[in-house]
């Protein structure tokens, strides 16, 4: 029973027919058996057989008779005689002859005794044959032949009749053997049906459950259906509707009693999908193709009763059913999502153009703010030039410090802003921890001192000095937090330690602890302290001032390096701020100066100075002519171009934002161009501190950056580093030494690093190797392989900072689109020397710092 459970119902039907049909045929089969051999016993020919030897014997008897009474002298009647002898001669002939006694002749005393009589027939023959005297003189011979063959002639009927009583035992036996396997046959085969009764029974039974569960189920189904939000549409595969819940009405519209038997594309397929729908239907009968079967959720649009198109969600199943398979169709009203992702989106872009506009925004007031605080402190350092009282003096010191100080702040606000834009890069360096702490120390001394307070640093444990960091990033957030306990620490101590903890999974960090025993903060305080415009209570509101800005900036570039800021405190008894951020240990490097210094003694270079504003401009002409340079001005990127396209300079410095034209469109003019300064070193003047700003003047050409507020220092070291080194490197007429933008070059190393800048830079160096080789060729190349080739260089060029091999490169690239063979064949002439030039400046190792 266990067995049938777990067959499948129309396999177990199949076996229980199967026995059925063996029992009633082993039982039809019993039937025909018992039925031959009942026949068999009642056969007359069987009779006819028997009757037929016992007759043979009586045949004999009185053959024998009838010779015995003529021996003894009665009157003889020989034809008598005759035809008794031709009797009994038949019924031997019929035993030795007919086929119904071939059984009774394979039987040895049966054949011995029927070959003995006809023996006695052959003998016996002659005499009856005789004449009827003679045969009645052989009476007396006949009749001893027939006393002596009596037995035999016994024998041969008592055999027969033997043998046929025998058989017929033995069928009275079968035929009880075939009744008892019959009654055997017929018990199973009522058993059987009795189990089969039992059977069908249970099966019936089990239908009747399984038919009223399939009833409760799809009633369950109806009503989940029923009440579900999503749509549910069945159909089959022709299209029709076969079923559509209350959902589906009250989306599309449509009632169930019109949609049900309705085509489906036409009822809920837009006009536009309605082909598509069609053939994805026709391959579905074709082949069986499912595109969409199965495939999740998916995004369509559907149609209203009233011809709405509107947004769904659509998953589709399949099921085979004994009316062919069935498509079930959920679908989902997504208008008001699809509504709120597209208000989303549109807020999203808002939210961009409001950070853009800020950036903007940002960086034009920078620039704003910058350039007249430019022409603030460029006045201000002429004026301490000349002979000024001691009043005057002060007065310009302090005018001096609260100018560095409005720079401070506008310095903060836009390191906010590229911090929080992702957009802040870390430029390691090699630098003396310890140096920078006694710098940070001296400095802040005067302030602690004038609050009566002792400020003192050292080391916890073994001393790491160098190391390479981010040192402008190091340093501004040490002078934030010390500055920081500075200003809110009377009569105290200020205890700044510096220590290495050694880290097994990484680099080691470097901590440091800046503790003071100042007015402290309240757990509230300390939850804001590293916020924004954070600058603590009223109270010392009152006695200190501040942005609140210098932790949040403090916090924002620890996480840049790294690593975490925190900080206990205590009111009344004083803080502690803890900083630790990954660094990298090193030997002291060997420091080989390779820049001239701005105050060592320079020959006088011709200088274009393009500026619009009057008094920038005045200021770094001062700044220049007070050096002993040669300074020719321009008001305006145009005006620029024509002096460089007719006058020969060692140096341009170019502002950006200029009426006329600007910056970086009068610097693409002149490189364009075969003026006299078409390869003069162009460096921009801009109050634009925002990276991608930056790096977009040196695409178009520029050579380095120097960003406003100008000071003589930078305004020297910058000629320095573009005319000075260029006569130590090369004597020739054209001078190439500012092939490569220093600056730019600076940013890669700070962003990748030196170990892997190194291998870019050796790569590129590959291949500018044999893209000259290739050029030296030109004439075995097309113009399109050569502008592809240029083209491809040049843009690395651009990114690794080689500004005038990528104008060269750029040069040769226009002259084949153009083709012009000649000016091609010049371009790619002076390629060699501007190489020459470039492929010492691209080093890994080298760092030239503009201050």
């Amino acid at each position: 029973m266990r067995y049938l459970k777990n067959t499948p119902i129309r396999l177990r039907l199949f076996i229980m027919l199967l026995l059925g049909i063996v029992g009633v045929a082993a039982i039809l089969y019993m039937s025909i058996a018992v039925a031959r051999d009942l026949r068999l016993l009642n056969s007359a020919r069987s009779d006819n057989v028997q009757w037929t030897l016992s007759q043979t014997e009586v045949e004999f008897l009185e053959y024998q008779m009838h010779l015995g009474l003529l021996a003894a002298g009665a009157e003889p009647d020989l034809k008598t005689l005759r035809r008794e002898f031709d009797i009994f001669y038949s019924r031997i002939s019929t035993l030795r002859q007919a086929s119904t006694y071939a059984n009774l002749r394979d039987l040895p005393a049966f054949s011995r005794n029927l070959r003995i009589v006809e023996t006695f027939l052959s003998r016996s023959v002659d005499g009856i044959d005789a004449p009827d005297a003679e045969l009645i003189a052989r009476l007396p011979e006949l009749l001893q032949l027939a006393t002596d063959v009596r037995p035999n002639v016994r024998m041969l009927a008592n055999s027969g009749l033997n043998h046929f009583a025998e058989d017929s035992d033995r069928r009275r036996n079968n035929v009880a053997v075939t009744l008892t396997q019959l009654a055997g046959a017929v018990t199973a085969l009522l058993v059987t049906l009795l189990f089969l009764a039992l059977y069908l029974a249970y099966l019936n039974r089990q239908n009747s459950r399984r038919r009223a569960e399939a009833v409760q189920a799809s009633a369950r189904m109806k009503i989940v259906t029923g009440t579900a939000l999503d749509a549910v549409v069945v159909s089959d595969s022709h299209g029709r509707i076969l079923d559509f819940n209350a959902a589906a009405e009250q989306i599309f519209g449509h009632a169930a009693r019109d949609a049900i038997g309705a085509d489906l594309g036409m009822l809920l397929v837009p006009d536009h999908h309605r082909d598509a729908h069609v053939a994805g239907m026709a391959r579905l009968r074709a082949d069986g193709e499912k595109r969409m079967v199965g495939k999740g959720r998916v995004k369509l649009e559907a149609k209203r009763a009233n011809g709405e198109i509107f947004p769904v969600e659509l998953a589709i199943q399949s099921a085979d059913t004994d009316e062919g398979e069935i498509f079930i169709a959920f679908l989902r009203d997504i208008s008001h999502r699809v509504r709120a992702e597209a208000e989303l989106v549109a807020a999203r872009d808002r939210a961009l153009a409001g950070e853009k506009a800020k950036t903007d925004f940002l960086a034009t007031m920078s620039h704003e703010i910058r350039t007249p605080l430019n022409g603030l402190l460029g006045n201000l350092a002429l004026l301490r030039d000349t002979r000024l009282s001691a009043r005057q003096m002060r007065s310009v010191r302090n005018m001096e410090t609260s100018g560095k100080l409005l720079m401070s702040h506008i310095s903060d606000v836009l390191d906010i802003t590229k911090y929080d834009a992702g957009k802040l890069r870390l430029r390691p360096v090699a630098m003396n921890i310890s140096t920078l702490l006694q710098d940070i120390v001296d400095n802040q001394s005067g302030a602690a001192a004038a609050h009566n307070t002792t400020l003192e640093w050292g080391w916890i444990g073994p001393s790491a000095d160098w190391i390479c960091a981010d040192r402008d990033r190091i340093q501004h957030i040490l002078m934030n937090v010390i500055g920081n306990s500075v200003k809110f620490t009377r009569d105290g101590r200020i205890t700044i330690e510096a220590q290495v903890l050694d880290n097994d999974t990484g680099a080691p960090r470097l901590q440091i602890d800046v503790s003071d025993t100042g007015i402290g903060m309240d757990k509230a305080l300390q939850a804001q302290i590293f916020d924004d415009f954070m600058t603590g209570d009223s109270s010392y509101d009152r006695d200190v001032g501040g942005t609140g800005l210098g932790l949040g900036i403090a916090r924002r570039f620890v996480k840049a390096l790294g690593g975490e800021i925190e900080v206990e405190s205590e009111p009344g008894v004083g803080s502690t701020f803890s900083i630790r951020f990954p660094v990298e240990t090193m030997e002291p490097p060997n420091t080989h100066p390779d820049i001239r210094k701005p105050g060592a003694p320079a020959s006088p270079k011709r200088i274009l100075l393009v500026e619009d504003n009057e008094i920038n401009r005045v200021v770094a002409r001062e700044m220049l002519t007070a050096a002993g340079h040669h300074v020719t001005e321009a008001t305006n990127g145009k005006r620029a171009v024509e002096l460089a396209e007719s006058e020969p300079f060692d140096l341009i410095f170019m502002d950006i934002s200029m009426p006329v034209m600007d910056g970086r469109q009068a610097t693409r003019e002149i490189r364009a161009g075969q003026g006299a300064a078409a390869q003069t070193p162009i460096v921009a003047l801009t109050a634009n501190a925002m990276a991608e700003e930056q790096e977009a003047f040196l695409s178009d050409g520029m050579n380095d950056i120097l960003t406003k507020p100008l000071t003589r220092d930078g305004l020297l070291r910058v000629i320095a580093n573009h005319t000075e080194a260029r006569t130590e490197i090369t004597a020739s007429r054209t001078d190439h030494s500012n092939a490569v933008a220093q600056a730019y070059l600076d940013d890669l190393r700070a962003t990748l690093g030196i170990d892997a800048l190194a291998p870019l830079l050796d790569r590129f160096k590959v291949e500018v190797d044999d893209t000259l080789a290739f050029l030296k060729n030109h004439p075995r190349h097309t113009a399109a392989d050569i502008a592809s080739r240029a083209h491809r260089i040049a843009g690395s060029a651009a990114t690794l900072g080689a500004v005038e091999l990528r104008t060269g490169l750029l040069k040769v690239e226009e002259a084949a689109k153009a083709g012009n063979a000649d000016a091609m064949a010049e371009a790619i002439d002076a390629l060699s020397a501007i190489w020459s030039a470039t492929r010492p400046q691209m080093r890994a190792d080298r760092r030239r710092t503009l201050r």
